[in-house]
């Protein structure tokens, strides 16, 4: 069945990416927003836009009954969840489903299959994938010293439901291990509503590298290659690039196969990521898979010439793949930088403000994902990612040189970013040999000051100023659409972006 009419269950830079990719195949979109988010840049660029609740994400993004309202109100036939929010949430693509509507991602099974690292890990071993040493399900903290022990320090805790780096601790010795584990299990509770986690033997100085995969509903699945993502802080990604400068075409080759097998296993259909963990050896070892659409994808965009999105959308069609294994052949490297309103020098701390100039980079090689616009505030409430800089090349040299000179054209005034580190990261002669690996970060990024007692209290502050904002704009907006209205009572139309924008 053809789509025509497209909820984005989203918002910023992910929202805007998908706006365009349905405006090209002619596809009707309709953006949701919070509060604070009424002038988004999703929202200005979408057909149709929908106010969902207030600014806390609990209250309006991850609000699956007020998402499904505005689709139906609108006449929507499908929903893309982005990532992020809702999209890995198996609960909510059972929603989209039951009341007709068609979810552009993978089916709920495989999304919980697949969500829960545990359960992913089994399958992962049922087909032969090679594993990390692993823990079973964590009881309590003397269960935890006995598992350690017989994996051997240093280990990882991790939550079971864990994803976006979140619920994940390093553990060098037996003393920090009762300690981490309540705070591990607080942070898993809070972010996943699930506390259960379990231990991982950690290999220092690993790659971080992933597969992109296609499959479709009629057994068709091909492999779109890797992006490495090795530099992150606190497990969380800054820059990712394709082809990683660390593995060998036997070695892609075998990653390949392993991606394509296990979500053959998992029944898995349409764009999935397979994650694994490469050591200085070059073994790998399944880590996770995401169940959704990348941050990343776009490095695979640009050296496959394959639109990811596009390609989600025709696959939740029911549609057969239209690219052959044989066929695909990336082409030069591509690098992205994760441009955030965060505060690289103490210890990336999210910063807040209303964005006063921005001049985004441009010319041959250079593609910009962005939510932003002079004017827009960046709120406290949602992920700190702004938007993305990509940069393709030739080769790794070529795409660097121009990855460097866009970071140099780059202005972003008004907040805090972390543009100065990306500038300095893309610099560094390890970078540039492409020896890096998950803790380069922390070895070599010495710019950092300890965030302090007042420097919290002022971010504190800062967040409760802009609830108290928020607070009032939802007063406003209830003024305006008094609650109990239907939601096609408040749907409305935008208007065209302003110049510029």
């Amino acid at each position: 069945m053809p789509i025509r009419k497209v909820l984005i269950a989203n918002r910023g830079e992910i929202a805007v990416r998908i706006v365009r990719a349905l405006r090209e195949l002619g596809v009707t979109s309709v953006a949701v927003f919070s509060a604070p988010d009424r002038v988004g840049l999703h929202v200005r660029l979408a057909d149709e836009a929908v106010p969902i609740g207030p600014a806390p994400a609990s209250e309006s993004y991850l609000k699956i009954d007020r998402l499904i309202e505005a689709a139906r109100a609108t006449g929507a036939d499908a929903i893309h969840p982005g990532y992020g929010f809702l999209a890995e949430n198996a609960a909510f693509a059972r929603e989209v489903d039951r009341h007709g509507l068609t979810f552009i991602g993978p089916g709920a099974a495989a999304i919980e299959l697949m969500g829960n690292k545990i359960e992913a890990r089994g399958t992962a071993a049922k087909i032969g994938v090679p594993l990390i040493p692993a823990s079973p399900p964590l009881g309590d903290a003397r269960g935890a010293q006995a598992a350690a022990s017989q994996i051997g320090y240093p280990v990882m805790l991790k939550a079971a439901a864990g994803g976006g780096g979140k619920g994940m601790r390093i553990v060098r010795s037996p003393e920090e291990l009762e300690r981490a584990l309540a705070l591990t299990r607080g942070e898993a509770a809070s972010a996943f509503g699930n506390d259960q986690v379990y231990l991982e033997k950690l290999i220092d100085r690993a790659r971080h590298v992933e597969i992109q995969i296609l499959c479709d509903a009629h057994g068709g699945a091909v492999s779109l290659g890797e992006r490495d993502c090795s530099l992150q802080r606190r497990h969380q990604k800054l820059v990712e690039e394709t082809p990683s400068p660390a593995i060998d075409a036997a070695t892609r080759t075998a990653m390949s196969a392993a991606a394509l097998a296990i979500a053959r296993a998992a029944g898995y259909v349409n764009a999935g990521t397979v994650e694994f963990v490469v050591d200085e050896a070059r073994n790998f070892y399944f880590l996770e898979m995401n169940t959704r659409l990348q941050v990343e994808h776009p490095v695979t965009e640009m050296v496959t010439g394959i639109d990811l999105v596009k390609e989600q959308i025709a696959i939740a069609e029911g549609r057969p793949l239209a690219i052959d294994q044989d066929k695909v052949h990336p082409r030069g490297v591509a690098i992205e930088c994760r441009i955030c309103a965060e505060d690289p020098d103490h210890d990336f701390l999210p910063a807040v403000g209303k964005i006063s100039r921005l001049r985004l980079p441009s010319g041959p090689g250079i593609r910009n994902d962005a939510g932003i616009y002079p004017g827009i505030e960046v709120s406290i409430y949602y992920d700190p990612l702004l938007a993305k800089l990509i940069a393709w090349g030739r080769n790794r040299d070529e795409a660097c040189r121009r990855l460097s000179r866009a970071l140099a054209e780059y202005q972003i005034e008004g907040v805090r970013t972390n543009l100065s580190f990306h500038r300095w990261a893309i610099g560094h002669p390890r970078f540039a040999s492409g020896e890096v690996h998950t803790g380069f970060i922390a070895e070599e990024w010495r710019n950092q000051t300890p965030v302090s007692a007042g420097e919290e209290e002022v971010a504190m502050i800062a967040a409760a100023i802009q609830a108290l904002d928020d607070r009032r704009r939802t007063e406003a907006t209830r003024v305006s659409n008094p609650a109990g209205e239907a939601a096609s009572r408040w749907r409305f139309q935008t208007r065209a972006p302003r110049d510029g924008v």
